[in-house]
């Protein structure tokens, strides 16, 4: 957690910004420009997360929109190192409830995530009907499995971050690969900070890839396509985790994901489409 102190002539005041808020911030510009910057830590192998730059850019729409998001899809076009960037924002259509937009993400001059968002809030007290159940997982503390001395170093993101991963799931770390490609736990930021619906499109692309347990090389694979469906606003409290590979063919592989909040309720669901590791 960032502390930031101010101080006047009566009395001196602290304000607390939590990582991920600080590190998602963004400046308007005018214009529907806005700066920001990829700050280190939030990468894997020096090229920052795609979760975490769908984050900034929808922080960016969402100012802009004046609504929160119900479903983002963003391009990825190139890696992105730390530094400063900027995020320019066209509003497609605003109606009543709903506004679309769309919005680069660019470094050094260079368009880096092309993203395209639909924007609105929940309908209060409209169906619902919750055909599946959350994720059967141990209890979090059940989750919090001692790291093996052969494990090796873990990315950056991990030092932000919170991932209690269901026993058996982590073991592709050590060679040792569930035969499934599912990656299942717990998400929690590192300093405690409340996920909102922003943290929500971080979430979708914070555990390992699934197919790291179906035998393939550990190593980065570089997303392509990444939509994320807010279904809710979580509440306060770690978030259940699933995500799964179904199809890996012609070098490139899906990953489908649902995250359910303290309470039970379904808040996000993800699907992506990346390229398939190489050693």
């Amino acid at each position: 957690m960032v502390v930031v102190r101010t101080a006047d002539a009566a009395l001196p005041t602290v304000r607390c910004v939590s990582r991920f808020s600080n590190a998602t911030a963004v400046t308007p510009s005018g214009g529907g420009r806005f700066a920001a910057t990829v700050h280190e830590g939030w990468d894997i192998g020096g090229n920052a997360n795609g979760g975490y730059l769908m984050a900034i850019a929808g922080r960016a729409m969402t100012d802009m929109v004046g609504r929160p998001p119900l479903t983002v899809t963003a391009h990825y076009l190139r890696p992105a190192p730390t530094g400063e960037c900027q995020i320019d924002v066209s509003i497609v259509r605003s109606g009543r409830r709903l506004a679309t937009a769309t919005a680069t993400l660019s470094i050094a001059g260079k368009p880096t995530l092309q993203l395209l968002g639909t924007f609105g809030d929940q309908m209060p007290g409209g169906p619902s009907r919750q055909m599946e159940a959350p994720i059967d997982l141990p209890d979090w503390d059940d989750c919090a499995l001692p790291p093996s001395p052969t494990d090796g170093p873990k990315p950056a993101l991990m030092e932000q971050i919170d991932v209690r991963m269901r026993p058996g799931d982590e073991g592709f770390r050590r060679g040792e690969p569930s035969g499934r490609a599912e990656m299942t736990g717990w998400f929690a930021l590192a300093d405690a900070e409340h996920v909102d619906v922003i943290g929500l499109l971080l979430v979708a692309d914070a555990f390992p890839p699934p197919v790291f347990n179906a035998g393939l090389p550990v190593a980065w694979a570089p997303t392509v396509e990444l939509t994320v469906h807010i279904r809710g606003v979580p509440m306060p409290g770690p978030l259940r985790c699933a995500f799964r590979s179904r199809f890996i063919h012609d070098g490139l592989l899906d990953a489908e994901g649902e995250v359910w909040d303290s309470t039970g309720t379904l808040v996000c669901q993800s699907r992506q489409l990346a390229l398939t590791p190489r050693s």
